[in-house]
């Protein structure tokens, strides 16, 4: 496994070794010595998988508190506009976003570190999205920031004239102004 930096401080993009031939692939998905190996020695709790379809937007989301999660993400059908933004005070890269596009073919996996919102947009028809975490779901902590706040500008790939499916939380998101941050 190799990794890439991101604009967010902390936060990685990693490519797997994928080893394929006419009939099919393979790759480790996970494994705590490579992830130490690479600097990134995290114990997850839990693992999550989603299923959404085209113009579902998910986020941001994150958790405050002793609840704040790092997440490991990646899709395995699919393709999502994957998105980080930075809500660490005392981070270089406070106040900062960054999108990728992951895709199945890619088996690209994103490092969010604890202290980001995290959110993306499905572009494909379905994706299967999937997290592990490094802390339980904690829903007392749980926050969300607003995925179209004007502050961030975050360049969400939207087709003109179709606006994205958000829940009724994220519909009432605070902005980044109002929004809880990590000191």
């Amino acid at each position: 496994m190799k990794k890439f930096p991101t604009k967010i401080h902390d936060a990685w993009l990693l490519k797997p070794k994928v080893f394929g031939d006419e009939r099919g692939f393979f790759l480790e998905s996970w494994n705590r010595q490579t992830f130490r190996d690479l600097g990134l020695d995290v114990d997850f709790v839990q693992d999550n998988h989603s299923r959404s379809t085209r113009h579902v937007l998910r986020g941001l989301h994150y958790q405050m508190g002793e609840a704040a999660q790092g997440k490991l993400v990646w899709v395995t059908s699919g393709t999502v506009f994957d998105v980080i933004v930075d809500l660490r005070k005392n981070s270089p890269t406070f106040g900062v976003w960054d999108g990728y596009l992951l895709t199945t073919d890619a088996h690209e996996r994103l490092w969010v570190p604890p202290g980001c919102a995290h959110g993306f947009l499905v572009v494909s028809d379905t994706t299967d999205f999937h997290y592990k975490v490094t802390k339980p779901y904690a829903p007392e902590c749980e926050r969300a920031l607003r995925w179209d706040d004007p502050k961030l500008m975050v360049e969400w790939p939207l087709e003109i004239g179709v606006e994205p499916k958000i829940s009724a939380k994220d519909a009432v998101a605070a902005s980044f102004v109002e929004c809880e941050k990590y000191d």
